[in-house]
């Protein structure tokens, strides 16, 4: 081999050990850096006896865990809407042994009939047993209004996360044509790689997707359920939000939007959308499902508690067709509009003192004009053996026959099974999605394996600087000659 051929060889050593260097720092400073794939030099012989030369820079990835993990991210991602949910709507109807839930409130609410009944003589007692009707009716109404709010917070949601997933779909495609460009003039898209798996891992998570790989670098984007969102042109999805949610509002009434697909509507539902499995469509389940659920609950609540107290037999004073101690905004119960009626619970204005009543009237009678026997308990009696009464849940709770103590108990318990199930189904995600990116990260960046890679390096970089130190003395004794 001649001194020249000798050279270049070594200079390519140097080279492709410099190059490699490079990359392996790279590699260790970003093996903590989502989206960062692990590069490595492509290197060949040159046939012409120069030594080694770079090919390119090969970025490597596992498409099937890639693809496993994104998916565990959406699963999680909806999983959590729908606990996060659930465990909102128990903070708002309470929990049992919280003295301010529904079924505490009930329960006091009997508990002081029962101490009126026993001294009817007692304004105070009387008084107490008002102020408990009216907690009750405020705990119910809060609890609705509750509810409605997190419609409306699901809403706000829904178009925060449409309007991200058009963004991302934008500049996902923006990049294809950066990446594609840059690799036809030959030079390495890695970072630019990196950056479109990190867009390409947030819109997963709203929308689960499967990414197609095209030519020079390019991906084409496909929803699990389906839908093309990125293939010549991003999909453009859209949703058209309102300014309030009230629970007389529903998707199937047209009062509330759903999603179209590039102009084209498509169902929300969670067994058959075409975007289904992400945080997008848990969003929509949370408004137009779980909370459309919860609110008829309360509804039916409201409605067990209205009629029970209507019963003529239980207040002769009472006209017909008059209310009873609770009533829909002030008046009687109407069969044909139960939507919303938990918002417009009321107490009866004749015993409220907030609104002109007399708290006596718990004893002789709502529609009596003066007071009668104060010693008389049996209407307060009668109240409270209609609380006590056994009634058919109403089809919006269940099935089954229940105390009013009893209803607001299982519907407590119905909430937090819910919410129970929703946390187990969530931790079940965070684990296999823990799994996931474990297994991802195991074949990402080894940072033992680079550092030895590096040794291994600076010996061949030694060595060939060697042969030039070589080369050099020899050129010089030569030229000494």
């Amino acid at each position: 081999m001649s001194l020249s051929a000798a050279s270049r060889s070594a200079l390519s050593g140097l080279t492709m050990a410099s190059m490699t260097t490079r990359l392996i720092s790279d590699n260790i400073a970003n093996a903590l850096t989502p989206g960062y794939g692990v590069r490595s030099v492509g290197m060949t012989s040159d046939h012409n006896g120069s030594g080694v030369r770079i090919v390119g820079i090969t970025r490597f990835t596992d498409p099937v865990l890639l693809a496993n993990r994104r998916q565990a991210d959406a699963q999680l991602g909806s999983a959590t809407i729908a606990s996060n949910f659930l465990t909102r709507v128990e903070s708002i109807v309470g929990l049992p042994d919280d003295g301010a839930s529904l079924s505490a409130r009930m329960a006091q609410f009997q508990s002081d009939l029962l101490e009126a009944a026993s001294r009817p003589d007692s304004g105070i007692r009387l008084d107490q047993a008002v102020n408990a009707a009216e907690d009750l009716v405020y705990a119910i109404r809060t609890a609705a209004k509750g509810v409605q709010t997190l419609r409306n917070e699901a809403e706000k949601d829904i178009t925060a996360q449409v309007e991200r997933l058009n963004t991302l779909l934008v500049r996902i495609d923006e990049m294809n044509t950066a990446i594609s460009k840059t690799a036809i003039s030959g030079n390495s898209a890695a970072p630019l790689i990196d950056q479109r798996q990190v867009m390409i891992d947030e819109l997963s998570e709203i929308v689960p997707v499967r990414e197609v790989p095209r030519d020079n670098g390019q991906v084409s984007l496909y929803s699990t359920g389906g839908a093309i969102l990125l293939d010549i042109e991003p999909a453009e999805i859209g949703f058209s939000p309102v300014n309030l949610v009230t629970e007389y509002m529903s998707i199937e009434d047209g009062d509330l939007n759903g999603l179209t697909f590039n102009g084209r509507d498509i169902t929300t539902d969670a067994a058959s959308s075409k975007l289904r499995g992400g945080t997008l469509i848990a969003a929509f389940e949370s408004r137009d499902v779980a909370a459309v659920e919860m609110q008829e609950r309360l509804d039916g609540l409201a409605r067990d508690l209205v009629e029970r107290f209507e019963d003529s037999a239980i207040d002769p004073t009472r006209g017909v067709g008059d209310p009873g101690l609770f009533t829909d905004n002030g008046a009687a119960l109407d069969l044909s509009s139960l939507e919303g009626l938990a918002q417009r619970l009321e107490l009866n204005a004749a015993v409220d003192p907030d609104q002109g009543g007399e708290s006596w009237r718990l004893r002789d009678g709502l529609g009596a004009a003066t007071q009668g026997e104060v010693g008389n308990a049996s209407l307060i009696q009668d109240l409270l053996g209609a609380v006590q009464a056994t009634r058919t849940a109403p089809a919006t709770i269940g099935t089954g026959s229940y105390s009013a103590t009893g209803l607001a108990d299982y519907v407590s318990s119905l909430i937090g099974t819910e919410r129970a199930n929703a946390e187990a189904d969530q931790s079940y995600a965070a684990i296999q999605q823990s799994e996931m990116a474990a297994l991802e990260a195991a074949n990402g960046v080894d940072t033992d394996a680079e550092l030895q890679t590096l040794m291994v390096i600076e010996q061949m970089y030694a060595a060939n600087a060697q042969v030039l130190q070589t080369i050099d003395i020899m050129m010089t004794t030569l030229l000494e000659l």
